[in-house]
């Protein structure tokens, strides 16, 4: 499949771009609403036309003079997308007509010297085509009447991107569905958009002191220091009974199916406020959908004494409120700082591998048949419990485990958790849940 470039979606706010984004994408990646300023951040995604497939990227709406503390740096976000781009599409409101905010987004684009394509969104039906005609005085070319909402128009509009699109050569996409998606989670205000700014070395996405900033769930490809992943920001994941906007619960909805969509959890907990039930919740979807887990205390550099004595009690404490499960890495880091940042990727990176690695059934069987002889499950009903064999699933996402025994169902969990126990202790398991199966031989 031919892989091309890169094609940025710009405009005033409310005139479609983020249902036009997810039209192409054929997702329901950007959430959508009639607020304006909904999208903040810039939201890449892929778009597949023909045999041509090319990135796309989402941006929020350009606004001038305004009071909204947001509204500067989402035209920052604008910029880049532009600056980056190889194709824009310049989205107006056939509804509306040409404004004075359409002018000021024109004369942007002129200065970028990009091709630009208008996008006459909004023309639902035949009598409003006539319309976009009023956008010939941008002087950006022939305008393209769609309707986002149903998919018309869009054939023309994606023919007419593909003439203006640079060929790249071809690419395996096969290859990029086996990239570790990395899931950075946690409650609003943690650092978590600090911590992926950090990474990519970018303001790629926007970050303040207000609660609620990062909206959408934004996947970035990251490929630094040998380390190829899709970085996961998500938006702060708060209590049912504080949520109180539809944008906020669509934002925690993506924040969850990120998580479940994931290889890896990365959650952040802020160090000057310590575990709280909320993190617990956060920490229970991430075991309940069986993900990797790193947990990052950040804003360390805040912490006034950072002897290792403060940090093993921080560590006892967290793992202490998440047990059973505990055997996962904890890290003490600082965004701002940029403080064990690469630490990161590099269990990322590895607790991605424990998941696929696989252990010979020979193995397997030698090291835990003696251990197993030496502490057998508790006869229940005076019926003794023979456990004859193990062995390991094949094609799994998390790794399993089969024991095969003479009576399973009188097998109870805390021995499950004693096999469990005994991997790990044999095998470096670190950061990935396993699964531990009892089945009749």
């Amino acid at each position: 499949m031919i892989q091309n470039g890169l094609v940025a979606i710009v405009g005033q706010p409310n005139v479609g771009k983020s249902t036009l984004f997810n039209r192409l994408t054929k997702s329901r990646t950007a959430i959508v609403s009639d607020m304006p300023g909904t999208t903040r951040d810039r939201q890449y995604g892929q778009c597949e036309w023909g045999s041509v497939t090319f990135s796309i990227v989402d941006t929020g709406g350009w606004v001038e003079h305004s009071e909204d503390s947001f509204e500067e740096e989402i035209n920052k976000q604008v910029k880049v997308a532009i600056e980056q781009a190889d194709v824009i599409l310049f989205l107006v409101d056939v509804q509306t007509g040409l404004g004075g905010l359409d002018e000021a987004v024109a004369m942007l684009l002129r200065k970028s010297d990009k091709p630009v394509i208008v996008v006459a969104n909004k023309s639902d039906n035949f009598t409003s085509i006539p319309d976009s005609a009023e956008f010939y005085k941008l002087g950006l070319g022939d305008p393209y009447p769609i309707s986002a909402i149903n998919g018309s128009g869009t054939g023309d509009l994606l023919d007419r991107v593909l003439e203006l699109l640079p060929e790249r050569g071809r690419e395996e996409n096969d290859a990029t569905l086996q990239i570790p998606r990395i899931a950075v989670v946690g409650r609003p205000n943690v650092g978590k958009s600090s911590l992926v700014n950090a990474l990519l070395g970018e303001d790629r996405h926007i970050v303040t002191n207000v609660a609620g900033t990062t909206r959408d769930s934004i996947y970035t490809f990251y490929n630094k220091f040998d380390h190829q992943f899709y970085l996961v920001d998500t938006a702060g994941i708060r209590k049912k009974g504080k949520v109180r906007e539809n944008l906020e619960y669509y934002s925690v909805i993506r924040s969850i199916r990120s998580i479940e969509n994931s290889d890896v959890c990365v959650l952040m907990l802020d160090a000057t406020q310590g575990i709280e039930s909320q993190d617990m919740n956060i920490f229970s979807i991430i075991q309940k959908n069986k993900k990797g887990l790193i947990v990052c205390v950040n804003k360390w550099d805040l912490i006034e004494e950072k002897t290792t004595k403060v940090m093993k009690y921080y560590e006892e404490a967290i793992r202490s409120r998440l047990a059973p499960f505990t055997d996962f890495p904890i890290l003490f880091i600082s965004a701002q700082e940029r403080q064990r940042l690469l630490k990161i990727l590099d269990l990322a990176q590895e607790i991605y591998d424990k998941r696929k690695q696989k252990i010979p059934t020979s193995q397997l069987n030698s090291v835990l048949l003696p251990i197993i002889e030496k502490t057998p499950p508790p006869a229940t009903k005076g019926k003794y419990i023979k456990i004859k064999y193990v062995t390991m699933l094949p094609k799994v996402e998390v790794p399993s485990f089969v024991f095969f025994c003479n009576l399973p169902q009188w097998v109870k969990e805390p021995y499950r958790r004693f096999l469990e126990n005994k991997i790990r202790d044999n095998w470096d398991f670190s950061g990935t849940p396993i699964n531990v199966f009892v089945r009749d031989k």
